[in-house]
């Protein structure tokens, strides 16, 4: 097990371009499959998908040590350091370049800001692990940022898409963002794999003593992570394939603010949690948390709100298949801060 996730993990850039260029091919050229994923949905949320996603979550979810969790609580400089970053410096910056590079088409700029406004409750704790980021600070993070969204979500979307826009000259856009929603995705992306792994962890290292836990059941599992997510990446490029080969000028309007708000928030973020002495574990955990979305609740916002082919939902969902391979090459990101920053 310990090989088999060495050599995914070794490759894991050239596995994901691969999947992501094996998705379009599937998508593209056998367009049934695509609309037989399309019809496994409920609302929506797209049942192989959140498989996909959750089954991506639980190893390193399984991995935290939930007693540790009161401690991080206490370290006020990083829980202060995470909430500006993402509740007031990641929306605004996701904004500006809304309507610095969108300002004719109003609805792929809502997209966008809806997507900022998703602060990233999922799969940032893949990348966090995959960066040897604190496994407990960014299930904290993750936890405050999901009960943020639950109650400030539709008071930020009004702020942003209507009070904002009308002040700078532009059209503004009153949003009525469904409470449930929101909360389906937390209990969805959240509730399900953070009670999965806590289960795990508390009921197997009672039965088989924490040392089994650690050295067979967590080695185990480990592989379960990449091999979903490289599932997962197919997934959604089949899914979007006609999209992105038959509209590629507007994928790429889309893409290319949301690739420059990725890495100025990744890089920001280092910079301003190392001036703020955290750790590199800490920082990186801080900044993955900052840079990531919730596209998930984004893409159920667009759909719910402005329904499944608007100009909103297509940004919503471009914003995953941007997401996942720059992400990727922020975690590789991060071990180039770290030599630089830490050694």
């Amino acid at each position: 097990m310990n090989k088999r996730l060495k050599f995914l993990d070794r490759y894991l850039t050239l596995w994901i371009f691969i999947a992501m260029v094996v998705g379009i091919a599937i998508g593209y050229l056998f367009p049934s499959t695509s609309d037989a994923l399309s019809g496994m949905s409920s609302g929506s949320t797209n049942i192989p998908l959140a498989a996909g996603l959750l089954l991506m979550m639980f190893p390193p979810l399984a991995k935290v040590d939930y007693t540790l969790l009161p401690g991080i609580i206490r370290n006020k400089r990083l829980l202060w350091t995470s909430l500006l970053l993402n509740w007031i410096i990641g929306p605004i910056l996701m904004t500006a370049l809304a309507m610095l590079f969108l300002p004719d088409e109003p609805g792929y700029r809502t997209g966008l800001i809806l997507i900022g406004l998703a602060r990233c409750i999922a799969m940032v704790i893949v990348w966090n692990d995959l960066a040897g980021g604190n496994r407990e600070t960014a299930a904290l993070l993750v936890a405050i940022n999901s009960v943020f969204q639950l109650f400030t979500y539709s008071a930020m979307a009004w702020l942003f898409l209507y009070w904002i826009p009308l002040n700078v000259g532009l059209d503004g856009i009153m949003v009525d963002i469904p409470f449930s929603a929101i909360a389906e995705s937390v209990l969805v992306y959240l509730g399900i794999p953070f009670l999965a792994g806590w289960i795990a962890r508390n009921a197997l290292t009672r039965y088989k003593g924490l040392v089994w836990y650690n050295h067979t059941f967590i080695p185990f599992i480990s592989p379960v992570t990449l091999i979903a997510l490289l599932g997962t990446i197919v997934l959604m490029f089949i899914l979007k394939a006609n999209q992105i080969v038959d509209l590629p000028g507007d994928v790429a309007r889309v893409a290319l603010p949301l690739l420059i708000y990725f890495i100025v928030m990744f890089f920001g973020s280092f910079l301003i949690n190392k001036s703020a002495g955290l750790s590199y574990e800490n920082n990186a955990a801080v900044a993955f948390t900052a840079t990531g979305n919730n596209f998930e609740l984004a893409i159920a916002v667009c759909i719910a709100v402005f329904g499944l082919h608007s100009d909103q939902a297509f940004a919503g969902v471009i914003g995953p298949l941007v997401e996942v391979p720059a992400l990727i090459l922020l975690v590789q990101a991060a071990f180039w801060l770290k030599k630089r920053l830490y050694s």
